[in-house]
């Protein structure tokens, strides 16, 4: 049987790393039993090879717990642990891993893959905004360990400390965790901005940091991670 499909560039890539990107939209993660578990989006796994084991991630105590209630969310995490491969990959966007070296990162939801499930996480209000703006909850992550992010097409990193910085709540992906996005309600413009979440709102970042933003305001979510 001959076909360009079988050609080597659609072969899975062999590594004994841990992360690995198979293509610029397909990531595999290796998992031996006695690793750490990766805690993912649900709806992000494509294949695994091996035995898996995918289970429901809890949004915790305290106060995640009380923010899981106050959002109605809190279903849109999984934990994966085992032994083999799993791919990730969601609607073809492009993948990216960021290295935490004891640093911490704020993230947009809907552009969330996975991440080491030793690292911290929080879920982070942005304040009284409708929850289909996807303005309202963020992930903050910190501590050592990888996390996978898509991108929508090609991103851009946007420097803050110039100058105001507005975005669109779906065209953000990550931010620097020292800056406090503000909310934007541009009412005026509503039928010339805002279009992917349906409101006109922005979030607006001014200081030293940067938004990493991608060329889309992507697919309005039907929750956000708790």
């Amino acid at each position: 049987m001959r076909s360009t499909l079988f050609d080597q560039a659609n072969k899975e890539v062999q590594s004994g790393e841990r992360w690995s990107l198979q293509s610029s939209k397909m990531l595999r993660c290796r998992l031996e039993p006695d690793s750490k578990e990766i805690v993912a989006a649900q709806g992000v796994m494509v294949s695994y090879q091996g035995h898996m084991d995918f289970a429901y991630q809890g949004s915790g105590g305290g106060m995640r717990m009380l923010k899981k209630f106050a959002s109605g969310e809190g279903g849109s995490l999984m934990k994966v642990r085992g032994q083999g491969e799993v791919f990730f990959a969601r609607q073809a966007h492009n993948i990216f891993l960021m290295e935490l070296e004891g640093e911490a990162i704020t993230l947009n939801t809907g552009n969330l893959l996975a991440f080491d499930g030793n690292l911290d996480w929080d879920i982070r209000s942005l304040g009284n905004v409708g929850v289909m703006s996807g303005g309202l909850f963020n992930l903050h992550i910190q501590g050592h360990g990888t996390i996978a992010l898509t991108s929508h097409g090609q991103p851009m990193i946007l420097d803050c400390s110039q100058q105001p910085t507005f975005v669109d709540p779906q065209a953000a992906i990550c931010w620097s965790p020292n800056l406090t996005p503000t909310l934007k309600n541009d009412f005026k413009m509503s039928s010339l901005i805002g279009r992917g979440s349906g409101e006109s709102f922005q979030l607006g970042f001014h200081g030293p940091g940067f938004v990493v933003i991608q060329p889309s305001e992507g697919v309005t979510p039907a929750g956000i991670l708790g």
